[in-house]
């Protein structure tokens, strides 16, 4: 499934590109485990952030889709926040045997709302603003939160975009074709119209359930 930039330059050109949001667009600016550790001690808790970064990949691989189908409003966030308080649980058990409070929980999440926490890479407005000019529409399909909304607004991005798809609100997560399909939907293409991009095996397989053609982004 994965295309080369040689198979790609084969097929026919895009009407919109739906992207991936992390670690294809944005990135955190320090890891999953420096922030838990901050925050934690702020409550007086004592936990190792390279314990935490450790064990966050397989607690967040082996996690439920975050996917809430049926919810909105306040239930959809009610779900997004219990969701993530779980793998914030999860880790910090795992880590160094801390219990995590809800206002902990809580504070997470709050804090990983903050845009100043994230940033862009580097050649993104560029590549936006190029493929803009260039009559391509483009869109987020993201197995993310209603949080990245804001996320993408406070890094300077949105101006670019004219649909975000996230999966929490979508109710199902890639690789599920649904969020591409929704996405496309709104912008009234059908699958061939379009290029899916993203940087792992579940933009891959989304993707070409929902008969999209993908180009996966290997950032290593």
């Amino acid at each position: 499934m994965q295309a080369d930039l040689k198979t790609a330059a084969a097929w026919p050109r895009p009407r919109a590109l739906l992207l991936d949001a992390m670690g294809t667009l944005i990135t955190l600016r320090q890891s999953v485990g420096h922030t838990y550790a901050a925050v934690a001690a702020e409550h007086g808790l004592t936990v190792e952030a390279t314990a935490i970064d450790r064990v966050f990949g397989a607690i967040y691989r082996q996690a439920p889709p975050l996917a809430f189908p049926g919810l909105e409003g306040a239930e959809l966030l009610a779900a997004e926040r219990q969701w993530w308080g779980e793998r914030i649980s999860t880790a910090l058990q795992q880590a160094g045997g801390v219990v995590a409070p809800p206002e902990l929980q809580h504070a997470l999440f709050e804090r990983f709302a903050d845009p100043a926490l994230w940033m862009v890479y580097a050649e993104v407005p560029d590549c936006l603003a190029r493929w803009q000019t260039l009559g391509i529409r483009l869109a987020v399909v993201s197995n993310f939160d209603q949080r990245l909304q804001g996320l993408l607004e406070g890094l300077g991005l949105t101006s670019w975009l004219e649909v975000v798809v996230v999966s929490s609100s979508a109710g199902a997560a890639k690789p599920s074709p649904l969020p591409f399909r929704q996405a496309l939907h709104q912008l009234q293409l059908e699958p061939g119209q379009a290029w899916h991009v993203g940087d792992s095996p579940e933009d891959e397989l989304g993707a070409a359930a929902a008969g999209v053609r993908c180009l996966r982004l290997d950032r290593s």
